[in-house]
């Protein structure tokens, strides 16, 4: 009966996909010989396009399928079906085969992939080269995506998963309980003018490697010298993630953006494997390597995060913005502070100028040392640097924020309340004298 059921399904979507693609195409000859209108569906399972699952056989067909009916089912601008991938490895072959967003014509709003589970579900991505070949593709199409529970493999080094581009209209993606694993160049790669804003990641896995980053805003034009529409890339929101991949950047952000990210744990596993000019050996959590933007894209907060700094190769956060505001809370890079190399590693790092960024950590636990670069005078830079009620693993205040340049003093620019430093005379200051007559000289209370 089952297979029976099965079989009646087939038979029902077919003329629906040979009613969604063009006269002609190869999946509409193999999708039914005959042409119906288009009727309702509110969900498409790709096992009854012809996916098989089985990790060999090649299931891009079907998937390519899914979307066409998904383009299909756009009403009032709003997306109408649901492609649903049960549990199985399913191997695609050709970009853009999972989302391709250069249709519908118009805008649309409204489309979910929903899987069984992030390891249970798993797109196994392996096209004839990597570099340029982006298992997804949103081209000014699409708002409000949605992929659930599910796998993402880079089966070929160098492949990325997704290419989206805004002047205005591709925004609002969400991400659930999803896990990307391989070697990629980019997770998500973001480009264009305006908006390309909204995203959510929760519950995530990111792991694998990533030649450039994990999220990477600003494809073209990356050496910008001022502001400009690109600046417009903001509001991102990363919650409960398990970030702990092998080497590469999780994000980096030339075009500024409005970033929080909430507990978790992010760890760095191993080590780029090749030294490039852009990159040399180092992996970073957070890198915003362009000075100047819009003030409004110049924010990042981090909290409740476990980090684990593994070498010297590994940052936490690279930072240059000459603005906005950065800020840790209640998080932890000490786990690995027992190792000898840990005293002088310095996995965060800034530019610094008269406009900040203005830099705070609050109730943090950190190891190493912290290097900040400036870039204007010292005697006359503002205090923009502050660490309130924070454990400083390996040093004292005194030498634990470091700078480049000759003459450079930290002093003049970082401010510490309440922390407690790690050095032969600690930095716990004495308990001030009491006011009270009652106390005699020496003692803090009457009854010491």
């Amino acid at each position: 009966m089952a297979r029976d059921r099965r079989r009646i399904l087939r038979g029902g979507t077919s003329l629906l996909v040979a009613a969604a693609l063009p006269a002609g195409s190869a999946s509409a000859k193999s999708a039914s010989p005959r042409r119906a209108a288009v009727g309702p569906m509110s969900s498409v399972n790709v096992t009854d396009l012809g996916a098989v699952g089985d990790g060999s056989t090649d299931d891009t067909q079907a998937f390519e399928t899914a979307y066409a009916l998904a383009a299909t089912h756009v009403r009032g601008g709003v997306g109408r079906l649901v492609v649903e991938i049960p549990a199985g490895d399913f191997l695609i072959t050709r970009p853009h085969a999972l989302l391709n967003g250069v249709t519908p014509s118009r805008p649309a709003n409204g489309l979910r992939f929903v899987g069984a589970g992030k390891n249970m579900t798993a797109l196994v991505f392996r096209p004839d080269t990597g570099p340029g070949s982006y298992l997804c593709r949103n081209e000014d199409t699409w708002s409000n995506l949605s992929f659930e529970r599910m796998q993402f493999r880079s089966d070929t080094p160098g492949a990325s998963f997704f290419s989206s581009y805004s002047t205005g209209l591709a925004q609002d993606y969400r991400f659930s309980e999803c896990e990307w694993l391989g070697e990629w160049e980019y997770g998500l790669a973001l480009d264009g003018t305006n908006t390309n804003s909204e995203m959510l990641w929760q519950a995530c896995t990111v792991a694998g490697s990533y030649r450039k980053a994990f999220l990477y805003s600003g494809i073209t034009g990356h050496a910008q010298t001022t502001p400009n529409d690109q600046d417009q890339f903001l509001n991102y929101w990363f919650t409960d993630m398990k970030v702990e991949y092998e080497w590469g950047n999780f994000l980096e952000f030339p075009y500024g953006g409005s970033i929080s990210c909430r507990g978790g744990s992010y760890i760095i596993t191993g080590k780029r494997p090749v030294r490039t000019e852009e990159y040399g050996t180092t992996s970073t959590f957070f890198r915003f390597p362009v000075s100047r933007h819009h003030d409004s894209v110049q924010r990042f907060h981090a909290q409740d995060i476990r980090f684990e700094v593994r070498s010297p190769d590994v940052r936490v956060i690279d930072c240059v913005w000459s603005s906005g505001t950065v800020h840790f809370a209640d998080c932890d890079d000490t786990a690995n502070a027992f190792m000898d190399f840990s005293a002088e590693v310095r996995p965060h790092q800034y530019s610094v100028g008269p406009r900040g960024p203005l830099i705070r950590y609050d109730s943090c636990q950190l190891v190493g040392r912290h290097q900040y670069r400036t870039t204007h005078r010292q005697d006359t830079q503002p205090a923009v640097v502050r660490y309130d009620m924070c454990l400083l693993r390996n040093h004292p205040q005194s030498e634990f924020a470091v700078t480049d340049g000759a003459g450079a003093n930290p002093a003049r620019f970082v401010r510490f309340t309440d922390c407690l430093g790690t050095g032969p005379a600690g930095d716990t200051p004495a308990p001030p004298p009491s006011t009270d007559p009652a106390v005699p000289p020496g003692r803090t209370s009457p009854t010491d």
